[in-house]
């Protein structure tokens, strides 16, 4: 007979604590699809959750440390879904790089408030802190990592750094997903002005960088 799984007092209460961050988080969201990621309110996520304010800074004490904790998780949402992109060596070169064009865009679909908040600056006054900042660049390090290993394939010929060649995609990839999310939000992948132009991207990158039989 399995025995009860039952909880300390500390353990209650760490659970507890990371279920009402994980609400927090949630309405904030909410917010800031709804409203804009500049809307962010702590008066109304309170509002919403049926709290007072000052219990509310028991979790976040202002708006700029809650705006710290969505980067986070925003940086490692998309540094996840980009591994995961990246990890089918089996494939060709060409169609491992339209995943990574693919996986972005629909994770900035999904998540299109912390695309913005992570890779675009539209919260006036919001620096992030060291701790998210280092985070940030330890899984920038772990993308770059997959893309230098895309790019050194041997199907790939270009006379550019492979730094600069690393560039020239995340600015495709980004100026894409932005371009989408402003004209078509509501759109798939490969609908919309923008939302279809990734498999004729991917062969103006291999005509432009392919390997020349």
């Amino acid at each position: 007979m399995t025995k009860p799984n039952f909880l300390s007092p500390q353990q209650r209460r760490l659970r507890n604590r990371e279920e009402m961050i994980a609400t927090i988080v949630q309405a904030a969201r909410d917010i800031m699809r709804e409203e804009g990621v500049a809307a962010l309110n702590l008066n109304e996520i309170a509002r919403r959750l049926g709290m007072k304010p000052p219990s509310l800074y028991e979790y976040f004490p202002n708006k700029m440390a809650l705006y710290d904790h969505l980067f986070r998780i925003g940086v490692h949402l998309f540094g996840e879904r980009l591994a995961e992109s990246t990890d089918n060596e089996q494939l060709p070169i060409w169609e491992q790089v339209e995943r990574v064009f693919t996986v972005y865009l629909q994770t900035a679909i999904d998540n299109p408030e912390l695309f913005k908040l992570v890779y675009e600056r539209h919260v006036p006054g919001f620096v992030p802190s060291d701790v998210s900042m280092a985070e940030s660049i330890a899984v920038l390090e772990d993308a770059n990592q997959h893309l230098r290993r895309i790019l050194k394939s041997e199907d790939i010929q270009v006379e550019l750094p492979v730094e600069q060649m690393r560039d020239i995609l995340i600015a495709l990839i980004h100026g894409i997903s932005a371009l989408h999310l402003a004209n078509s939000p509501d759109e798939p992948i490969g609908k919309g002005r923008f939302g279809v132009l990734i498999p004729p991207m991917i062969e103006i990158l291999k005509k432009a960088w392919g390997k020349q039989s």
